[in-house]
This record gives C-alpha cells, structure tokens and sequence, in this order.
C-alpha cells in the first residue's frame, strides 16, 4: 500500500527541516511524499532542495491558499492513502505510517483513520496540550466533537468520491470535509490510539479576536452546509469541548 503525505509550506524555514526529516525518518517504505510551495520568498526552497532525493513531487508557484495548495497535493497524489503534515508539524515517531497501514491492511473496507495529537512550544517542543481522540461516532459531530484533522488519513477513492476541501471556508475547510465525511456520507473511519503528531502552536485560526471570530463565522458556515439539525447549539458545543479534548493528562 502506497502512503501519499502532503506538506504545504509557505515561508516555512524556521521548521520545515523538522517537518521533512520526520518523514525521512519513518520505517515505512512506500511513501510518496509530495511538498506543495506557495512560491517563498524565505529559505524554504533552500531547504526543499537539500531534501529533493526524499521528495516525489514538488510545486512552487503562488495558489489561492492553504487548502488550494492542499487541493493540488491531492489531485498529484497516486497513492492509495492521502495524508497531511503541515510545514510546522512532525510525526510523532518513525513507525506512525507502518501503524496506519497495518490498520488499512486489517480492514479492507476502511476508508480513513485517524489518531492523537499533541500541541507543543515552537521552540522547546514541550507539550502544552494534548487532543486525546476516542471512536468517532455520528452523534459525536452534533456534540462539536471531532477528531484531530492533521492526524487524519483518507483513501484516495474516497477522496475522489466526496471531494476534495471547500476553498471558501477559511480555516474551517478541514471541519467541513470532517463533517461531510463523517456525518453526510458516513464514511467507515477507525481511530488509532496512538500519538500520531506532534503540532507547534500558533495558526491563522488563532490568536487574534478578528481571527477567532472568523473561524467560528465559518465554523458555522460549514454546520448549515452540511445539515446539522441545530448549528448554532453544535457550535457552542464544540468551543467548549475544545477545552477538555486539550486537556493535558497527567
């Protein structure tokens, strides 16, 4: 089974040699990594190039954001899992894709999985929260539960018969594609208990009110488009939860 992982780097140079090496560094042999650049004006292509013999496919030119770049890593992408690595973000050990596969490989009618996360400092890598995930069941999205997005990997024929992400969500295309998957087509999806990724903090979602105040706009945009009964109490919801699925657990 080949694992296609995607990484969408703009301006990236502060840690994208940790995002790449973590790669390199898996004990899985069929990878196919795809690196999509948003034409940089830093030291990432620099960086890129020292790492081109680990790297299948790469793009460098301007797109119309994060989940267009993400868009075109998906339609270069042959193999038959896709998953994301943001530019800031490692795999949290070198056998996350042997464990993924070994999962797929179980259950041939599985279509995605998913497992957990941990936020960290920037710089020291400690751990500030931690996004302990469980079973997703369809009850759970009208809660404003979901699982960690970049620990999600998806089968490419999935993709291709739902669609790829909405390009006029903002930051809530990855909640969209989650609750169109999830809760509209019900996909079969199995977590994986396992720590799948490590996420520096900080993110265009974050931070600002404006920001704040934006993703939950779009947040509930993406309940409305997908049918929830009730958006506005699903969002509350899951702003709330947000503090517990953080929680660290001593």
């Amino acid at each position: 089974m080949k694992v296609s992982l995607i990484t969408v780097v703009f301006n990236g140079e502060a840690f994208l040699k940790d995002c790449i090496e973590s790669v390199i560094a898996q004990d899985y042999d069929d990878i196919e990594y795809i690196v999509i650049d948003g034409a940089s004006k830093d030291n990432t292509l620099s960086i890129i190039n020292q790492y081109s013999s680990h790297i299948s496919q790469f793009i460098s030119e301007p797109d119309k954001g994060l989940y267009d770049a993400i868009n075109k890593g998906i339609d270069l992408a042959s193999g038959d899992v896709i998953g994301l690595l943001n530019a800031d973000d490692m795999l949290a050990s070198n056998d996350v894709i042997t464990k993924i596969v070994a999962l797929f490989n179980n259950d041939a009618a599985l279509e995605a999985v998913y497992g957990d996360l941990n936020y960290v400092h920037p710089h020291t890598l400690k751990i500030i929260r931690k996004w302990k995930s469980r079973q997703a069941e369809k009850k759970d999205l009208l809660n404003g539960w979901m699982p960690a997005h970049p620990t999600l990997y998806i089968k490419k024929d999935t993709l291709k018969k739902h669609g790829n992400y909405a390009l006029d969500l903002g930051t809530a295309a990855d909640y969209d594609l989650i609750l169109r998957y999830l809760y509209v087509y019900e996909i079969r999806i199995k977590y994986l208990p396992m720590l799948m990724v490590n996420m520096r903090m900080g993110g265009v979602s974050n931070g600002t009110l404006k920001a704040i105040w934006l993703a939950a706009k779009n947040d509930f945009i993406a309940l409305k488009r997908n049918k929830l009964p009730l958006p506005l109490i699903t969002l509350m919801k899951k702003k709330l939860l947000k503090f517990e699925q953080f929680m660290i657990k001593l």
